[in-house]
Order: C-alpha cells, then sequence, then structure tokens
C-alpha cells in the first residue's frame, strides 16, 4: 500500500516510512523518524526527532512526541522516543524524549492514552495500559501490563505503578504500588486488590485469593518490612506470584504505599 501524505503536511524526506502509513492535514514529521506500517496520523500531529513508532497505531490532533524533556539536565544528547505497535493515542496528548545518552520514553503495544495524558522523560509504559484524560507522569515513572490510570491521575517522579493495578480518577501517586493493587486518593491509598481487574485478565477465586494472602503477610505480619519480605520469601515461595511481588518491592526506590489493615475486605469474597 502506498503512504498517503496531505499536501499540507512538511514530512522530511529522510524519514523512514513504511507503507500503508497516513499522515493527515498539516503534520510535521522530521528527519530522525520511523513509522510502522498502517499507521495512521490524522491533522496537526508533531512528531519530532529521535521516534520511532510501529505499525497500526493511530494518533489524533494536535499530538507532539519527541519534545525536549522538560529537565535541567537535559544537554541536547540523543535520546528517543520508543512506541509500540496498535496504540490509540488521543488528542493532545504530549510524549517527551528522555534524558540521558541512549536512553529512552517508550510505550509498549495495545496501549490507550486518551486526551491530554503527559508522559515525561524516561517514562517506561507496559503493554496494553489504559491512561485516561489528562493524566500526568513524572520523569522516571513507570506502569506494568495491563494497568489502568484513572484521569487527572497524578504520579511522582521514579514511583512505579505495577502490573493489573487500577489507580482512581485524581489520585495523587507518590510512593510505588505493588502490582494488583486498587489504588484512590490524595495522596494515594492502597484499598484492596484489584478484583475486576484480575478476573478481566483471567485470574480466578484461588489466584485472587492467594495474592490477598501474600499482602496480609507482608503488610500485616507484625514485622518490619524487610524481614517480612524475607519470610515471604521463604514461607510463600509455592505462592504463584511471590517473586513477582517481592522482586518489586525489592527495586523501590520511593517507597511502598501502605495497605492499611483497617481497609482489609474481610467478608471473603475474593
Amino acid at each position: 500500500m502506498a503512504v498517503e501524505i496531505h499536501p499540507t503536511a512538511l514530512v522530511s524526506p529522510k524519514a523512514e516510512i513504511e507503507d500503508g502509513v497516513s499522515i493527515g492535514p498539516y503534520c510535521i514529521v522530521s528527519d530522525k523518524v520511523r513509522i510502522g506500517t498502517g499507521t495512521e496520523l490524522k491533522a496537526f500531529v508533531s512528531v519530532h526527532d529521535y521516534v520511532e513508532m510501529g505499525h497500526g497505531c493511530n494518533v489524533y490532533e494536535n499530538v507532539v512526541l519527541g519534545g525536549d524533556p522538560q529537565d535541567r539536565d537535559f544537554k541536547g544528547e540523543e535520546t528517543w522516543v520508543l512506541i509500540g505497535n496498535n496504540n490509540i493515542i488521543r488528542e493532545n496528548v504530549t510524549i517527551n524524549r528522555s534524558t540521558g545518552e541512549g536512553s529512552c520514553t517508550s510505550v509498549g503495544n495495545d496501549c490507550f492514552l486518551m486526551e491530554g495524558v503527559h508522559l515525561g522523560h524516561n517514562v517506561k509504559i507496559g503493554n496494553n495500559v489504559t491512561i485516561a484524560n489528562k493524566a500526568g507522569f513524572a520523569g522516571h515513572s513507570s506502569v506494568g501490563d495491563n494497568a489502568v490510570i484513572g484521569g487527572i491521575a497524578g504520579v511522582h517522579q521514579f514511583v512505579r505503578i505495577g502490573r493489573l493495578c487500577m489507580v482512581g480518577g485524581l489520585s495523587k501517586i507518590v510512593k510505588d504500588i505493588p502490582p494488583f493493587m486498587l489504588v484512590d486518593g490524595h495522596p494515594g491509598r492502597i484499598f484492596g486488590i484489584n478484583r475486576v481487574g484480575l478476573k478481566r485478565a483471567g485470574y480466578d477465586a484461588s489466584h485472587r485469593s492467594a495474592i490477598k494472602s501474600l499482602y496480609k503477610s507482608l503488610y500485616h505480619s507484625g514485622l518490619p518490612f524487610r524481614k517480612a519480605i524475607s519470610e515471604i520469601e521463604v514461607t510463600m515461595s509455592g505462592n504463584l506470584f511471590t517473586d513477582e511481588i517481592l522482586d518489586f518491592l525489592r527495586g523501590s526506590k520511593r517507597g511502598v504505599e501502605f495497605w492499611p489493615k483497617v481497609l482489609i475486605n474481610t467478608s471473603g469474597n475474593d
């Protein structure tokens, strides 16, 4: 299939554009850009240097990809924005390049970034992540696969949100959120495991019970946090989720959000 470029678009002849790409009115595509087959840029999209985008993406009006990082340490070094396949990037989204030679800001595959989302420098977004309108991610923050982030949520720099978490709208996330958790508030607080998300992902009641049991032992064993981690590594080694959760916890720089005992669901409904 041929590449379709609207007459009003400014597209560098040096850009690497695969077959089936559609570039709409008044778009700007710079020299050092790669765009995969079947991707569509609607009107007024700006793709700056050092952006690579996979196939089948839909990029809506007024999106800006690859803008310089909003970081005083940036000195013009070569850094990238890497975007995977089959992503939907709605109006007014901004994704900045990273800071640090050879590094990147990245988005995985099959993500849905709604209107006005901002991804700062060095942000890492996993696969099949949904981010609602005007949520913002500060530098070096990250989101695991299959997470859902509510509208106008704010994520502090270096904070990590684990796989299959759900974050409520307007939340302020200042500490790491371990995998499978439900979070809401200002600042964000853990309210339990993300039962609905886990069900939709195919995890049955026994899986959800195993996750809940592990987190109960972690947060409410009466042991210091690091001691509880060491204890769980031994006593819950057969738990399907132990390695993933403990690896996440050990990698924390910002500290891990607490799950208040009063908010643990005691109904047995997992």
